[in-house]
């Protein structure tokens, strides 16, 4: 495996930014592998594209290609996420929060099991490892992550601990036939993916990782309840064959259509 694609979804994110790819450019130095960073504006309001811009020179200097792709205005992290995937070039692709609530460092985790054909999806998990939670969510919000992964794996079947986390690496081979067929563009797009892999017949892994919770997370209670919704709308795509190879010839069309500058 010599390349990897690091894709980053970013909503007003101006001040947070900079230092996140300040770390991912100092880590793939050492990395020894060629990478690419794609950075997806979903519709800031804010100096986001600019900030990421200003690192053009640091990046091309350290031989590693910078991308920003912009969304049709704001359209949320699932269709970010999308967006990039489809886009992005490496031979394993990992998307990560523009905070890296878990470090880049933590990226071999998830890279080497896919480089080494261990799987085909390796995604981090805070359950796994909750001893290396350093900074946790309030008691509030930890209670809602466990009540939405007990009804994921109830709606869903999905036998995993954490689904949330957003830090997931994906062979290439297995990108365009599971994001072509996302149908969801919020938060609850992270249980659709796996379950489109699993479906697929793609191997899984579920990887501890270190994390911490940052504050100015851009998950709202209301998002939050539409992620709820969103599972079962997963559910519900599947039983009426949403995620077929028809439905998927026709994802494929609408997004290389949304990937059309």
């Amino acid at each position: 495996m010599n390349s990897i694609s690091i894709i980053i979804p970013a909503y007003d994110e101006a001040k947070r930014i900079g230092a996140s790819l300040q770390s991912i450019l100092d880590y793939t130095k050492i990395a020894g592998r060629r990478t690419e960073v794609i950075v997806v504006d979903d519709g800031s309001n804010d100096n986001t594209v600019e900030v990421v811009q200003g690192y053009s020179a640091a990046y091309a200097s350290g031989g590693i290609e910078l991308k920003v792709l912009r969304n049709p205005g704001n359209r949320g992290k699932g269709y970010s996420i999308r967006h990039g995937m489809l886009a992005a070039s490496g031979e394993v692709m990992l998307f990560t929060d523009a905070d890296l609530s878990s470090p880049i460092s933590e990226a071999y985790k998830l890279v080497d099991p896919i480089a080494a054909g261990e799987c085909d999806v390796a995604f981090g998990s805070r359950a796994l490892a909750y001893e290396k939670i350093k900074v946790h969510q309030s008691f509030i919000r930890e209670f809602i992550g466990r009540t939405f992964n007990m009804m994921t794996r109830l709606v869903t079947g999905l036998p995993y601990r954490d689904t949330q986390c957003g830090f997931k690496a994906f062979r290439r081979g297995a990108v365009r036939p599971v994001f072509t067929r996302q149908l969801i563009e919020g938060f609850g797009f992270d249980v659709e993916v796996l379950f489109i892999a699993r479906k697929l017949g793609f191997k899984l892994m579920e990887v501890p990782v270190e994390w911490s919770h940052v504050e100015g997370t851009k998950v709202g209670i209301l998002s939050g309840l539409r992620a709820f919704l969103e599972v079962l709308v997963v559910r519900k795509n599947d039983i009426m064959g949403r995620y077929s190879h028809r439905r998927a010839v026709v994802a494929a069309e609408d997004a290389a259509a949304d990937l059309e500058p």
